[in-house]
């Protein structure tokens, strides 16, 4: 049975029917594969947790076409959260909002707020024009594997996480491989001054905004329930180790001018932050191909873009044994 269809105009506008009918679409973007159901359809939104095995408390992302869109989902939005969307949208940005009577518990996690972006990726707006131009509002889509596992960066990626979870109705669209390769930096905008819960690839940008350099004090934790904000997430199969040389046999990723180790298997050389985000993911999940025990990284010192791929890495080397 074929599950990955190109994306072209034709096969988006049976994605888009496909959803409207309650079926699941993983489709690309430029942060990683997202799995989309229409998020004002319970069953369909309750796949999407079962595909995933996801905690139903866990909210999910609503993707939407345009900023006018937003008022349809949220409520009492606050002008800075306006201007993040008109400087930063389409883009890696989720912004966490009070939600509106069209946001259910369902989506939401039983949370009073719910979480908006628009993605740049072409096939992405697409797809979520024509699901629009059918009467859809918005499609909830977190990242397109398993609860607690790597996100997909390539439709292949996708089949190997969830594909045997699938049904024949489902569709995987293929856009290539995701240009940034890490999530989107999710920013609380339910209070007077906003908050960064999970950095991405535009956080510095943001903090520019926000007239500080200082992320600790614009990145907190609360109690609020979003994506990716477990102390363990986004692991491989293999032990993740940071900051050490990779010994013969496991896995090494680092910046290019870092030589390998003798006898280690270099699963990437990204010469720039750009790089090591957009391939890092891929080459986790490349160890796990090669049925490599550990993986050690070396991760990049800095701010901004830095800093988001020392908490995906973090992350992933706090995965529980046995998990």
């Amino acid at each position: 049975m074929q599950k990955i269809f190109n994306s072209t105009y034709d096969e988006i506008k049976k994605a888009a029917y496909a959803l409207s009918l309650g079926h699941l679409v993983a489709f690309p973007t430029e942060t990683v594969y997202g799995l989309g159901a229409d998020a004002c359809n319970e069953k369909a939104v309750s796949r999407v947790y079962s595909v995933k095995g996801r905690p139903i408390d866990h909210p999910l992302i609503v993707h939407i076409s345009s900023i006018e869109q937003m008022d349809k989902w949220a409520i009492d939005i606050p002008k800075y959260a306006i201007e993040f969307a008109r400087q930063f949208w389409p883009g890696a940005m989720t912004l966490i909002l009070n939600r509106s009577s069209v946001a259910k518990d369902f989506v939401t996690g039983g949370q009073k707020f719910v979480g908006l972006r628009i993605p740049s990726h072409p096939v992405a707006l697409s797809l979520l024009t024509e699901f629009e131009r059918l009467g859809g509002l918005g499609v909830a889509a977190p990242s397109a594997n398993r609860f607690g596992a790597l996100s997909p960066t390539t439709s292949t990626a996708v089949l190997e996480e969830i594909g045997q979870y699938l049904e024949s109705s489902d569709l995987i669209l293929d856009g290539g491989q995701s240009s940034l390769g890490i999530e989107s930096t999710i920013i609380d905008c339910s209070q007077e001054i906003p908050t960064i819960l999970r950095p991405g690839s535009i956080t510095s940008e943001i903090l520019g905004i926000l007239g500080n350099s200082s992320e600790s004090e614009h990145l907190q934790k609360n109690s609020m329930k979003v994506s990716g904000a477990l102390e363990s997430h986004y692991a491989p199969k293999a032990k993740v180790t940071v900051g050490e040389l990779a010994k013969p046999g496991e896995g090494f990723i680092a910046m290019s001018d870092i030589p390998t180790p003798t006898g280690a298997h270099r699963l990437a050389s990204p010469k720039n932050l750009n790089e090591f985000a957009k391939e890092l993911y891929e080459a986790l999940r490349d160890g796990d191909r090669r049925q490599l025990k550990e993986v050690k990284v070396i991760i990049p010192s800095g701010q901004g873009l830095a800093e988001s791929i020392r908490d995906r890495v973090v992350k992933a080397a706090k995965k529980k044994v046995g998990i």
